[in-house]
């Protein structure tokens, strides 16, 4: 039997996995030129806080995995596709930080609200327009290399689940080892 995550490991990855998959549809609708006002603000405060939820989610799976390195891919699985499997972890991780970071320095730079870190009195970056602007413009890049990449990693999780049915999507499915 493949060795599986362990269950924080999994707890975390679904989380962070559920929040991502719902905040790219709301970052990508929550600009769109003539959406009623009402929505587009429910959209923006969610995308927001939202962001710094994954952000320091994704700070403490960064901190776990460290702890607790990840099982061994089977031997089934080619050495090609391991270090695939290796760099797009990788790059998920990076972007996902820098996303969270980018889209924090966009809001507070930009002068803009916060509200679940506001209402917890956190410090903000000062009112600095240029530098908001600046990093608008890298969460943007940003996004648009990350979901590409969300969507190779989950077709390559289907891939291994439907077609190979090599145990490697189990590994991480909530209901492993059970």
């Amino acid at each position: 039997m493949t060795e599986t995550y362990r269950p924080t490991a999994r707890f975390l990855h679904w989380t962070v996995a559920a929040i991502v998959l719902c905040m790219i549809p709301a970052g990508l609708i929550m600009t769109t030129e003539g959406l009623p006002r009402p929505v587009q603000d429910t959209l923006f405060i969610f995308h927001k806080n939202a962001g710094v939820i994954v952000g320091l989610l994704m700070l403490v799976r960064l901190a776990y995995r460290g702890a607790h390195p990840p099982p061994p891919l089977p031997a089934s699985v080619p050495d090609w596709q391991a270090r695939i499997a290796r760099l797009t972890h990788g790059l998920l991780y990076a972007l996902l930080i820098l996303m969270a970071v980018s889209g924090f320095v966009r809001v507070t730079a930009g002068g803009f609200p916060l509200e679940g870190w506001d209402a917890l009195g956190l410090p903000r970056l000062p009112k600095m327009e240029a530098v908001g602007k600046a990093a608008s413009s890298l969460h943007w890049a940003t996004a648009m290399v990350l979901i590409p990449l969300v969507l190779l990693h989950a077709g390559a999780a289907l891939h291994h689940a439907l077609v190979r049915r090599d145990g490697v999507f189990a590994r991480m499915w909530p209901a492993a080892g059970r």
